[in-house]
């Protein structure tokens, strides 16, 4: 069964969700890469307030193509998630609710999902093309000199993604090599 959930994604729904969940997002994610997370976690780390609501936030790992006339953005397919590992505990511990990318995480990600009720989504790679039609609008919100890894508002409908690894710490990537390998 696909669960069809809202963002900015709260802590209680991010908790409920398990690994091998189909989900379909609507609402508003975030799209940053690593230099922007670098930006984050240093404005972070000055005190500073950043350029978008962390809280609850939805963050999806893509460097989008730029948009074709009529288009709301170009190409949007995930990027390794391990880029962004030494930044993502600090943005979850400020609020942070969900990451979209693709590839594993490392165990202080994972600690601090468990901590703090994250969710690390999984979209699929080579399917950026698809993947920009759940885009209707796209703006960029900060770092434009970054070009497609600028920090942008998205707002998505039915943007499919799986949980890979939910809030407790379950990770699809060990548990279904599992599965599959039980099955032979």
């Amino acid at each position: 069964m696909t669960k069809k959930i809202q963002a900015p994604l709260s802590r209680e729904v991010a908790r409920s969700l398990k690994a091998g969940d189909s989900c379909l997002f609507s609402g508003v994610i975030y799209t940053a890469r690593d230099a922007a997370h670098k930006r984050l976690c240093e404005l972070a780390a000055q005190g500073k307030e950043l350029p978008m609501d962390i809280k609850d936030a939805v963050i999806y790992y893509v460097g989008p193509t730029p948009a074709k006339p009529g288009q709301a953005i170009g190409s949007a397919g995930p990027t390794t998630s391990y880029r962004m590992d030494a930044y993502a505990p600090t943005l979850i511990a400020m609020g942070e609710t969900g990451m979209i990318g693709k590839g594993k995480r490392n165990d202080d990600v994972i600690n601090a999902m468990k901590e703090h009720g994250a969710v690390y989504f999984g979209a699929i790679g080579g399917c950026g093309a698809l993947l920009s039609k759940c885009i209707k609008k796209a703006e960029i919100v900060a770092y434009e000199d970054l070009g497609a890894e600028a920090i942008r508002r998205l707002e998505v409908e039915d943007f499919p993604v799986v949980v890979i690894i939910d809030s407790e710490g379950n990770n699809l990537y060990q548990t279904g090599r599992q599965e599959y390998l039980n099955s032979l």
